[in-house]
C-alpha cells in the first residue's frame, strides 16, 4: 500500500514539473518574439492597408527659389490648323475629336467643280504643251542654221516658256490638293480631293459638317502633337533678374497633384505682357509623364541657384512633444524577426505537419521592421521640410514617406500594453 502512495506521489511532482517549463518556455518565447525597443512590425496585409510607400532622402532647394504657376504648352511647329487649299463641299468626314492621325493621314473629303475644271485645264495645257516644244525646238534648229526668220523664232520660244511656267503653276496646285499630275495627264479626273494632316498628333478641334462649304480661309481641324509638350510659366518682373537658362523646375499639374514633376528652363520670354507684367519661361520636362495635355494649368518653383538640402515629405515626419521622428527600414531587426519565425515554423513543424510550416515561414518572411530615428527639423516648403539627422544614416536608407503617424501610434500602443 505504502509503495502506491509513493509512486502515486512521484507522478504529480513530475506532471508539475513538465508543465512548469512549458510556461517558462512559453513565455521565453513571448519575451523574444517582443523585438527591440522603438521599432515597429509591419506584414504585407498592414503595409497594403496603409499604402506604404519608402524612398530615400530628396535634395531640394528651399531657399532661393521663385513661384510660380502657368499651364501645358506645345511649341508652335507642334499644333496644326488644317485648311483646304481651294474651297469645297464635305463629302466624307474620316476622324473623331480626340483621334491619334498621322502625318499624310486623311481627315476629310471634299469636292466641288473647280476640282474638275483645274484638272482639264492642266492636262490641255499639257497637251499643248508637247506641241509648242517640238514648234520651239524646230524653229530654233532652223535659226542656228540662218534658215528661218527670227521673229519667229522668238514668237515660239515666248509661247514655249509662258505655257511651261503655266504648266508647273498648275502642277504644283495639283500637288497641294494632293492630286497625281501624271494620272490626269493620262486622262484620270478626280472630282474629289483629301484633306491630309500635315503633322502626327491628335484632332483636338473639328469644324466641319457633311455637306457643308468650305472656304480656303476656313479651319477644318485643328492637330496637336503631345510629344513635344512643354511647361510655360509665367514670372513676375520683380523675379526675371534670378532667371538662366538650365535652371530646374518643380511642379505639379492639375490632374496628378500628388505627383511632383521637374523640368529645365530652355527658354525665356525678352518682353512683358502688357496686363500681367510678366514673362514666359519655358521648361523641358526631364521624363515624359503621360497624361499632359495643352492648357493644362500647373504651378511650382524655380531653383534659382545649387543651393539643396536634405528633405522629406511632410508626411514622413512625426512629432513628440518637442522632437520630431521618422521610420526607417531597419534589415537587421527584420532578419532577426525572420529567425525567430523560421524557429517557431520549425517547432510548427513537428506539432502540425511539415505544410503549415512552411506555409507560415513563407509568410513571415514578408514582415518589415521599421526603427524610429530622432531629427531635426528645419525650413518647409510645398509640402516638404528640411531634415538635420543627429546620427548618419546610409545615403540608401528606405524612409517611410507617407504613415509616420501610424506607426508611432502603434509603437506606443504596443509600450502601453507591455507597461500592463
Amino acid at each position: 500500500m505504502k509503495s502506491k502512495i509513493i509512486i502515486a506521489l512521484l507522478a504529480v511532482v513530475t506532471l508539475m514539473s513538465c508543465n512548469n517549463n512549458k510556461k517558462n518556455s512559453e513565455t521565453g518565447e513571448q519575451e523574444e518574439h517582443e523585438g527591440p525597443e522603438g521599432v515597429v512590425f509591419l506584414n504585407p496585409q498592414q503595409r497594403e492597408a496603409l499604402d506604404l510607400e519608402l524612398g530615400t532622402f530628396q535634395m531640394r532647394n528651399l531657399t532661393t527659389m521663385v513661384k510660380t504657376n502657368g499651364e501645358m504648352q506645345v511649341p508652335p511647329a507642334s499644333s496644326a490648323e488644317v485648311t483646304a487649299v481651294i474651297g469645297g463641299n464635305v463629302r466624307d468626314i474620316r476622324v473623331f475629336h480626340g483621334d491619334m492621325v498621322r502625318r499624310g493621314q486623311t481627315l476629310a473629303i471634299l469636292e466641288h467643280p473647280d476640282y474638275i475644271k483645274l484638272q482639264e485645264d492642266f492636262a490641255e495645257l499639257a497637251s499643248r504643251l508637247e506641241y509648242l516644244e517640238m514648234e520651239y525646238e524646230r524653229q530654233k534648229e532652223l535659226f542656228e542654221n540662218n534658215v528661218g526668220a527670227g521673229r519667229e523664232f522668238q514668237q515660239v520660244k515666248s509661247e514655249y516658256n509662258s505655257a511651261k511656267a503655266k504648266y508647273q503653276g498648275l502642277k504644283a496646285r495639283l500637288q497641294l490638293l494632293h492630286l497625281s499630275p501624271e494620272k490626269v495627264k493620262e486622262g484620270t479626273i478626280s472630282n474629289s480631293v483629301p484633306i491630309v494632316s500635315p503633322i502626327n498628333g491628335y484632332v483636338n478641334e473639328i469644324n466641319v459638317k457633311m455637306g457643308t462649304y468650305a472656304g480656303a480661309q476656313d479651319m477644318l481641324f485643328e492637330i496637336t502633337d503631345n510629344s513635344e509638350i512643354h511647361a510655360d510659366f509665367m514670372v513676375y518682373e520683380n523675379d526675371v533678374h534670378l532667371l538662366e537658362k538650365g535652371q530646374k523646375v518643380h511642379f505639379t499639374a492639375a490632374n496628378i497633384p500628388d505627383k511632383e514633376l521637374t523640368a529645365t528652363i530652355f527658354a525665356i520670354g525678352q518682353e512683358f505682357e502688357a496686363n500681367a507684367r510678366a514673362v514666359h519661361v519655358h521648361a523641358r520636362l526631364d521624363e515624359s509623364v503621360p497624361g499632359l495635355i495643352p492648357g493644362m494649368y500647373i504651378s511650382g518653383h524655380i531653383h534659382t541657384d545649387e543651393n539643396y538640402t536634405r528633405t522629406l515629405p511632410n508626411d514622413a515626419i512625426v512629432s513628440e512633444g518637442t522632437k520630431s521622428y521618422i521610420f526607417v527600414l531597419d534589415e537587421q531587426a527584420t532578419e532577426a524577426e525572420h529567425g525567430h519565425e523560421e524557429n517557431h515554423a520549425g517547432e510548427s513543424d513537428e506539432e502540425h505537419g511539415e505544410h503549415s510550416g512552411e506555409t507560415q515561414e513563407g509568410e513571415n518572411h514578408e514582415v518589415m521592421a521599421f526603427r524610429m530615428v530622432e531629427v531635426i527639423t528645419g525650413l518647409q516648403d510645398e509640402g516638404y521640410t528640411e531634415i538635420k539627422l543627429l546620427n548618419p544614416l546610409p545615403d540608401d536608407t528606405q524612409i517611410v514617406m507617407n504613415a509616420a503617424y501610424y506607426l508611432l501610434s502603434d509603437l506606443k500602443k504596443d509600450e502601453a500594453g507591455d507597461d500592463d
